[in-house]
């Protein structure tokens, strides 16, 4: 496979490369010969290859409707960056789900299409030569020299004082909640952004917000709900959805 994927055009090179982020094509993993790989769905690549961030990339082949997407993708798939399998065994919708190569290599837009191709591994190298450095760098700490060893003993304590400023606040603000929840129901959090999803500086804005009623809370968590539902369905994975909701009914 190796020797198919180096005998690549350089176009296809780049789209095998595109579509092996995971932030373009979403990927499932599964079992293959007892080893685990990544797979995905052939709609899902038609899609990524559309994305705006596609059409800004150079020396790759243009691509205007799904046809020329599928023609592409096809291409590549000739050149063993990625094969056609066949999910067998296990329940619609469990993770790491068996998969076996077909016999019929042909792109298909509803069939799914196991990873052969691992794309750039320098990334992965530099991070083992870095904890490679940290860890001897930590076993010669005796050698350091001793302004060296200062810094170190003054950067922890930073951080345990600051971890500790941490602790103390999310304590204080659930004592305020709760003295405030019996006062002035629903009740008063100081940073109710603290443990939110957001950036650091967005995590201590605003300084203080009412606990959210339980009915704007259902009704925010059901159109969310929608939505994952509506991006899944798009994504090509309609079918396990479903299976999903009837083993729920």
């Amino acid at each position: 496979m190796e020797a198919k994927q180096a005998e690549a055009p350089p176009e296809l090179l780049n789209v095998a490369k595109y579509l092996r982020s995971t932030s373009h094509l979403k990927t499932r993993q599964g079992i293959l010969n007892g080893k685990r790989v990544e797979y995905f769905k052939g709609k899902t690549a038609i899609k990524a290859l559309q994305k705006d961030s596609y059409k800004k990339l150079k020396n790759v082949p243009k691509i205007t409707n799904e046809a020329e997407a599928s023609r592409v993708l096809s291409e590549v798939m000739s050149h063993a960056f990625y094969l056609r399998v066949e999910r067998s065994g296990g329940e619609s919708g469990a993770r790491n789900r068996p998969l076996s190569v077909t016999t019929t290599q042909q792109w298909s837009d509803d069939q799914y299409y196991a990873w052969f191709y691992e794309g750039s591994q320098l990334m992965n190298y530099l991070g083992g030569l870095g904890l490679i450095g940290i860890v001897f760098a930590a076993v010669l700490f005796p050698l350091w020299p001793p302004i060296l060893r200062d810094i170190v003993w003054y950067i922890s304590v930073a951080i345990l004082c600051l971890f500790g400023v941490f602790m103390i606040l999310a304590v204080v603000r659930l004592v305020l909640f709760i003295i405030t929840m019996i006062i002035v129901p629903p009740g008063i959090w100081l940073f109710p952004n603290l443990f939110a999803d957001v950036g650091p500086i967005e995590s201590f804005i605003p300084l203080w917000g009412w606990e959210p009623k339980k009915k704007e809370e259902e009704e925010e968590d059901k159109g969310r709900e929608d939505r994952d539902l509506r991006t899944t369905v798009e994504d090509g994975d309609d079918e396990e959805i479903y299976d999903d909701e009837k083993k729920d009914n």
